[in-house]
């Protein structure tokens, strides 16, 4: 099976392709609708809600309907609402189906999730769901070029749509190639020879709580900051457009070998040293945004951030993979995912209140404080717990 997995690793790269588009072309939808900082954070906010929510059913439905139908509407069925986004003529038809988009997005990480993870043995299945997460990065990082070409051309709804098409017939080739290697029924369960030791995992709720608050506070301030960063480059430092779309590509660049890397350290030297450093990193950082130039210094920022972030993504999947009990462990995945994806939802539009009351400046101060904050709380619980 693990043949499978680059596969998976194209699967995620076009799950995340179109939804990544929205936040690069943010200058020109504010314009055309009139928005400010906190409309528009509202509006993203209804596809992370709605991405994060619907992961808490999506485990039910995976073992009913089979992961390939779960990842198939993951891909093509975001990619269909994508296109009514682009051509929709109002910001409250957008918002409806940038929402509807995130729902349909949900069921893709618990049904591909675990099959990558069985695909290797336990002591390297952090270093598979990083290369996993490949996939996704790349798109994160491709989007924002291949957005920035094609709108010199284009207007940024025809680029959304052109886009949007090549994704939604990847969904549907996946779904055939995959219903021919054997996923047409039900997931397959993680089997003991697969994955020796899992059942006696300790399932440690005092280990486990801290870290996955940890991961989602990274996640939900991360991405609740520099979701903004276009509009931050465009407006405060006076930025072209193609430049705040270059900034994106430029934060997830990082995942592309940095959720890898810290997949693999976290292999050999424990998942907990790993998430405590980039936790305590990723709150100067983010505070440190706010100083930062159209020079090198905005450039080593956002790179430092998206380290941070992707190093922590596969190191958390890994960690509750890890020492959950083996029958919830499904359910605590799907109730991490939701927090971390649904919780940006949340983040989105109280940086935007920041923003349009106060400025960019202290959005960012607030955000790089928490941060900090939930990381010394969560750094003396798992310390304090370790094994």
């Amino acid at each position: 099976m693990s043949g499978m997995l680059p596969l998976f690793i194209l699967a995620h790269f076009s799950h995340h392709f179109t939804a990544a588009i929205f936040q690069p072309l943010s200058p020109f939808i504010r314009d055309e609708f009139s928005l400010n900082y906190q409309q528009f954070g509202w509006m993203m906010s209804g596809y992370n809600i709605a991405y994060g929510a619907s992961h808490l059913p999506a485990g039910w439905l995976t073992d009913r309907l089979g992961p390939r139908i779960m990842i198939m509407l993951g891909i093509s069925g975001v990619a269909l609402f994508a296109i009514l986004a682009g051509l929709a003529p109002t910001y409250i038809m957008m918002f409806i189906f940038i929402t509807l988009l995130g729902m349909m997005g949900g069921g893709y990480h618990p049904a591909a999730s675990p099959l990558v993870s069985a695909s290797v043995d336990k002591k390297d299945q952090g270093s598979a769901l990083g290369l996993h997460q490949i996939g996704g990065t790349a798109s994160f990082f491709l989007t924002p070029l291949i957005a920035t070409a094609l709108f010199q051309t284009l207007s940024w709804r025809w680029t959304i749509v052109s886009m949007a098409i090549p994704a939604f017939i990847i969904g549907i080739v996946l779904f055939i190639i995959l219903g021919r290697r054997g996923y047409a029924r039900k997931a397959a369960p993680v089997t003991a020879d697969i994955q020796p030791g899992i059942a006696q995992a300790s399932g440690n709720v005092r280990r486990l709580i801290p870290f996955i608050s940890l991961g989602v506070a990274l996640q939900m301030l991360i991405t609740g900051v520099v979701s903004y960063i276009a509009l931050f480059a465009v407006d405060n430092l006076h930025a072209g457009e193609d430049t705040g779309a270059l900034l994106f590509a430029l934060f997830h660049f990082a995942g592309i070998w940095a959720g890898p890397l810290g997949g693999y350290v976290s292999d050999r030297l424990g998942t907990i040293p790993v998430m405590l450093t980039v936790g305590l990193i990723a709150g100067p950082a983010l505070y440190l945004l706010q100083f930062a130039s159209l020079g090198w210094s905005v450039w080593a920022v956002l790179l430092v951030l998206g380290i941070c972030m992707y190093i922590a993504m596969p190191v958390t999947e890994s960690h509750i993979i890890t020492h959950a009990p083996q029958r919830y462990r499904s359910t605590i995945l799907g109730i991490y995912y939701a927090a971390s994806r649904g919780g940006v939802g949340l983040s989105l539009p109280v940086m935007g209140f920041l923003a349009d009351r106060y400025g960019f400046e202290t959005s960012f101060t607030v955000a790089g404080a928490v941060m900090v904050g939930v990381a010394l709380v969560c750094s003396v619980s798992l310390w304090r717990n370790r094994s």
